[in-house]
């Protein structure tokens, strides 16, 4: 596969638009890259808008991005970005068209959802795109989407289809993307699973495409980056012989008695295994930090950062030994690695790791999560077995699927992709059930619980 890490991206036509201004009547920063001659757009060009704001999105996008401008005047793509986060985007070099600035300290999600339909509608109406496409499940993806309806413009949905069938775990996400998956035009499932979720609401076959998912492409590109923890929060690490284990969690259905439930446990694990270092970027968000940093602060061997870049993360990701987290991106990336993950929830929207043998979910509580950290750390048959096997969530080739995809639906093309070219990830070698033990003693269903 190309390394598109090292591509300086083609420069497109930038187009200059007038300024957007959100409900409060504040200005947005468009940013754009001046052209000496402003020529009308081909009649025959897919006119796109990508909106993003948080850096999953970010993440999951720079490529499709990359791969649609390489292809102009095929497809003319304009960003617009909310303005959670910037750092992936000055990476890959893509600069917003629209750079809407939404973010306002402790406000609400109605708030912040509201201020996205105005300011994506209003880009949208400026750019006057064929599709919208968003990704995931952030406000940022469900506000643009009902802008782009709002519009009568198509929307496509990258990451479609993950369910946990709890409408509040995660919340809002799992509301967010049932609503999007309601005015989508272009369903880009990640996996099969996904796939059969949109089937059973009713999506037709035919609007749906699995894709893989694109945080696997991103990781090919990055991941073989020379990096340093020089100048990063990993800098005053020992690097001795030390096993690391990675936790994240930050999900608000985590605040509270189930985040000191987990403290306990990490406190819990150091004591007993002397042999390792738990490290945990704590997220910014005031209740996150005020219940870590309370139980936690001042722990032998237990490292509290502030979060990583995510260039920065992908190297810890590759060095560490075991990783805890709600993250559903982390889910995700970690199998590319061959890191096994406990995952700190009781349901997930992604169960392709779990039934691949890669992932575990063990809930919140104490002893659940002491118990099968141990098995991992003392058992090097079952670290092996969870360590083995190929990402099932990708291969590296969503972005060009997609936007294959996106030139076919353009051009009126049936099937929208040819089925032998839709990810397919190779089945894992089965392995035995293992026999109940100690780790039983968590809440019934917690330990594997996985909607099937």
């Amino acid at each position: 596969m190309l390394d598109k890490a090292h591509i300086a991206p083609t420069e497109p036509r930038r187009i200059v638009f007038p300024a957007v201004v959100d409900r409060d009547g504040r200005p947005s920063r468009v940013v754009c890259t001046p052209h000496p001659v402003e020529r009308a757009p081909s009649p025959k060009s897919c006119r796109v808008v990508a909106v993003m704001g948080t850096r999953p999105e970010e993440i999951k996008l720079a490529l499709v991005i990359l791969d649609l401008r390489r292809q102009y005047p095929e497809f003319e793509t304009a960003v617009v970005h909310t303005g959670q986060h910037r750092a992936i985007l000055d990476h890959f070099k893509i600069k917003p068209d629209f750079d809407l600035d939404v973010m306002r300290p402790n406000q609400t999600l109605s708030t912040l959802t509201c201020r996205v339909v105005d300011t994506v509608e209003n880009a949208c109406r400026r750019f006057k795109p064929n599709i919208v496409l968003v990704q995931g499940d952030t406000t940022t993806a469900f506000g643009a989407a009902l802008a782009a309806y709002y519009c009568k413009i198509s929307v496509g949905h990258i990451e479609a289809g993950l369910r946990s069938h709890d409408i509040y775990s995660p919340f809002p996400e799992e509301v967010n993307r049932r609503l999007v998956s309601v005015i989508t035009e272009i369903h880009f499932a990640p996996t099969a699973f996904s796939r059969d979720a949109l089937l059973a609401e009713g999506v037709p076959a035919a609007k749906i495409v699995v894709t893989g998912n694109t945080v696997v492409d991103a990781l090919q590109s990055l991941s073989h980056l020379p990096h340093s923890w020089e100048n990063t929060p990993l800098a005053d690490i020992p690097m001795d012989d030390s096993r690391l284990v990675l936790v994240t969690s930050h999900r608000r259905e985590s605040w509270g008695r189930d985040q000191e439930n987990m403290c306990l446990a990490l406190k819990d694990l150091v004591r007993r295994h002397s042999d390792i270092r738990v490290i945990y970027p704590v997220h910014m968000n005031p209740s996150v930090r005020s219940t870590i940093h309370a139980l936690l602060s001042g722990i032998d061997r237990i490292h509290l950062t502030e979060p990583l870049d995510y260039i920065t993360f992908i190297s810890l990701l590759r060095r560490c030994f075991l990783v805890l987290t709600d993250s559903g991106g982390i889910q995700e990336e970690a199998p590319t690695f061959h890191k096994p993950v406990l995952v700190l929830r009781t349901v997930t929207e992604r169960p392709e790791a779990s039934q691949f043998g890669m992932a575990k979910i063990i809930g919140m509580s104490r002893e659940g999560i002491l118990c099968e950290a141990e098995r991992l750390l003392t058992d090097t048959k079952e670290y092996k077995q969870m360590s083995e096997g190929e990402n099932p969530f990708g291969d590296g080739r969503a972005s060009e699927r997609i936007v294959e995809t996106m030139s076919r639906w353009h051009l009126g093309k049936t099937p929208l992709l040819d089925p032998d070219k839709e990810f397919n990830p190779c089945p894992k070698p089965r392995v035995l059930p293992r026999k109940v033990d100690a780790c039983a003693v968590a809440p019934e269903g917690i330990l594997e619980k996985v909607h099937s």
